[in-house]
Formats: structure tokens, sequence, C-alpha cells
């Protein structure tokens, strides 16, 4: 069994937060009745009374702090359940994974989920004889306070978090940590081009395919760990798939090539422990769907039913900053090798003209009636082209004049068309190109 994937499964679930704060508050419980049973008949003189009190009075705290607590969680709950709702009609359901995964969120229902089994097994372990001085009730107040600052947290939290603009951003940031993480520096070899010699001297063997064992979306691919894999049996793995692809049960996910001695058909099954397959896509490792996110907002936004282009503007905004950023470390590794260089992976990468595409190709489609949005997208490209013209120019040239293309030109008014054709030049400025919309004006 794969223990890295069950470990990064387990804590990335909605359940594991909160439990690991139950947990913590049964070992709490624990360490707080062995203090009033040793420790506080002891000190019980040399500190004020106020820090002490009687089981009878415990016990009516106790139940008032549960109804106090369940009653934070219930509306906590029905917060979450609006911010869904919110999010599902007026963004897009894909956006539900970033709040239910934010940490401010289930660090908020662990602490509820803490106070709770706490001030409940307190409760069931007091006993009858009121005699006896007790500190945990004073700790237990502590906790109740600290679950009321936690809720106010949360409402400030929701608040924020059902703004769109705050949601845009934090979408943005999200995938550009991504971004930098995903083309940083790895402990093993990454390469954009091979020997071919060497490529097809591996190749020579009759190679093995395996098939996917179940449906879903690719989620992410454990680099590394599929890589030692392949060293250890010494192999040559060829990918026919990409992060976030559908994947159907009995196509190939993989051949490979034994570069010694061959290897049994359940061996090279073990590969499919790596791939981590799941019923949805999510931005563990997938920029294209973190990108699709504020793609399906903007297009929304454009829709009659919300007729919002502020804020598909805005999307676009931070869309090609993030592409922007993507060109800026995008290159298209190939090639991937072992620490002693032999290579043992390849994978077929997403093209930076295929980000831009699907970047804003639904804007050329539902928003090309609207010029404001145009413009967003155009002066967007401007700006890629602009920082990054060495690298992707000829792709944000090739992209503008597609977006241009869906303009009805001769049908703009001639303020409208100022602006528009400005934007074009500036865009065929920044990319050393030429642009031809007069002519088009004119025909």
């Amino acid at each position: 069994m794969n223990k890295e994937r069950v470990w990064v499964n387990i804590r990335d679930s909605f359940w594991f937060l909160p439990a690991l704060y139950s947990l913590w508050s049964f070992l709490m419980v624990i360490a707080t009745s062995l203090i009033d049973e040793w420790v506080v008949p002891q000190i019980e003189g040399s500190l004020p009374p106020v820090l002490f009190m009687g089981k009878s009075v415990a016990q009516t705290l106790y139940g008032a702090l549960i109804t106090s607590i369940l009653t934070m969680t219930t509306i906590s709950f029905s917060t979450i359940m609006v911010v869904l709702t919110t999010y599902t009609t007026q963004f897009s359901p894909r956006t539900l994974q970033d709040f239910m995964k934010s940490r401010v969120t289930q660090h908020v229902l662990g602490v509820y989920s803490f106070g709770f089994v706490f001030v409940l097994l307190n409760l069931a372990l007091i006993g009858s004889e009121d005699s006896q001085a007790l500190l945990s009730p004073l700790i237990t107040v502590v906790v109740s306070i600290i679950c009321l600052a936690f809720f106010i947290l949360f409402i400030h939290h929701s608040s924020r978090f059902v703004q769109v603009n705050n949601l845009i951003a934090t979408i943005r940031d999200n995938t550009a940590v991504m971004i930098q993480k995903t083309f940083e520096e790895k402990e093993f070899k990454e390469a954009v081009d091979w020997d071919p010699s060497d490529l097809e001297g591996k190749r020579k063997a009759d190679f093995r395919e395996v098939l996917a064992e179940k449906n879903g979306y690719l989620q992410s691919v454990q680099f590394k760990a599929i890589i030692n894999w392949a060293q250890n049996h010494d192999l040559l793995i060829e990918s026919r798939f990409h992060i976030g692809d559908y994947i159907q049960k009995g196509i190939p996910l993989y051949r490979y090539w034994s570069q010694g001695e061959a290897i049994e058909e359940k061996e090279g099954k073990e590969g499919l422990a790596y791939l981590l397959i799941g019923n949805e896509r999510t931005d563990i490792q997938d920029i294209e769907f973190s990108i699709q996110k504020l793609v399906e907002i903007a297009v929304k936004a454009i829709s009659p039913g919300i007729n919002d282009p502020h804020t598909a503007v805005n999307c676009i905004n931070r869309i090609g900053s993030l592409l922007n950023e993507l060109a800026e470390v995008y290159e298209p590794y190939r090639y991937y090798a072992d620490e002693e260089g032999e290579l043992r992976l390849v994978m077929e990468p997403r093209l930076y003209e295929d980000y831009l595409y699907k970047s804003f190709y639904l804007m050329r489609i539902y928003g090309c009636e609207d010029l404001s949005v145009m413009n967003g997208v155009l002066e967007a490209l401007y700006k890629i082209a602009l920082a990054q013209k060495e690298k992707v120019g000829s792709d944000v040239w090739r992209f503008a004049v597609y977006i241009v293309e869906s303009v009805k030109i001769s049908e703009l008014d001639e303020l409208d068309y100022e602006r528009f054709r400005n934007q074009v030049q500036k865009v065929a400025d920044a990319c050393g190109e030429e642009s031809d919309l007069e002519r088009k004006r004119s025909s």
C-alpha cells in the first residue's frame, strides 16, 4: 500500500482536523481529571478560591456550556450552507472546494469539536460528591471563551469568503503558489529534450500497457515515487494521460519497457498506486483546473441572469497575471530521469498555448458581444506579451487574432471601434506584429 497516498487522502479530508481536535480533547480531559484528583488537593489552600468550584456548580456550568457550543456549531453549519449555496448559484460549483478545504473552516469546526467533547466528557466523569474542589470547570470556561473567539473568526472568514473579489484573489494566490511549486527545482531531473538514440535504445524491448482500474479524474502524480519505483525495477514508463484528464476504466494509463529482467504483469501494475484518481478534479497539481475556476466565475458574471461584466474583467485580470507568471517559469518538461541520470518517465506536457486557449476561449464564445470583456482579454494579452515577448509572444499574438475575429468590427460604433483598435494595436506592438484591423473594418 502506498502510505504517502493514504496520508495525503486522510490529511486533505474534511473530517481529519475535527477528529484530531476531538482526540486532543479526550487527552486533555484525562489530564484535567488527573490534576483535579492529585494536584488540586495539594495546592487548593495556596491559590484564590475563585479558581475552584464544587461539583454541583460545575455540573450546572457544563450543561449550559454544552448548549452554547452546540448553538455556535449549528449557526456555523447554517452559515456554511448559505456560503455553499451562494457559491453554487452565483460563482461556480468548482469553487466549493476552496471554502470547504480552507484551513480556517476546518480549524473552526475542529475547535468546536474539541470544546463539545471536552465539556461532555467532563460532565460524564463528574461524580456526586460535592466536597471536592475542581479546577476543570475553570479550564472549561477558558475553552468556551476560545470557542467563542473562533465563532467570531468564522463569521468574519465566511463574510469575506463570500465576497467575489476576495474569492477571486484567494484562487489567484493559491494558483500562483501551485505554479511556482510545479516548476521549482526537483530532486529528480526534468528535461525538455532527450538524446533520440538513447530513447530509441530503451524502447527496443516489447512494451506492456497498464489499464486503468477505475473511473475518475487524475488528480495528481507522485513523480518522485513513480520514478523511484521505475528505477528499482529498471523500467522506462511512458504516460498516456495529463493531470486533470478524466480516466475511464479499461483505457491504457501508461506503458513500460523493462531495461533488464522482465517483470510480471502484477508488478507492472504497482505504478497505479502513485496515480491519484478521484471523483472530481482538484487543485493539487492541476493548474488548468485552478484557472478554470476563475473562467467559470467570469462566464457566469457575463450571463444575462447576473450581468456583472466588471467581475468578469476582474477575473480576466487575475487570469492574465497567472498566465504571465506561468510564462515566466514555464518549461515544456517531457522527460524525467532518476538521480543517476537514467530516463525513467516520459510524459507529454501541456503546452503554454493550451493554457492560453483554455483561459479565454469561453470569453470569446459568451462575451464576444460585450466590448468591455473583449477589451479586458486584449489588455491581459498585451501585459503578457509586454513581460514575456521572447518566450510566448507568437502564441499571444496568434490568440489575439483569434479574439479579434470574434468581434463584429463593422457593426461597432466609432467610439467603440477607436478604443478596440487602440487595444489591438497595443497587443500588436508588444508582440512585434502588425495589425490589419483597418482593412477588416473597411471590408
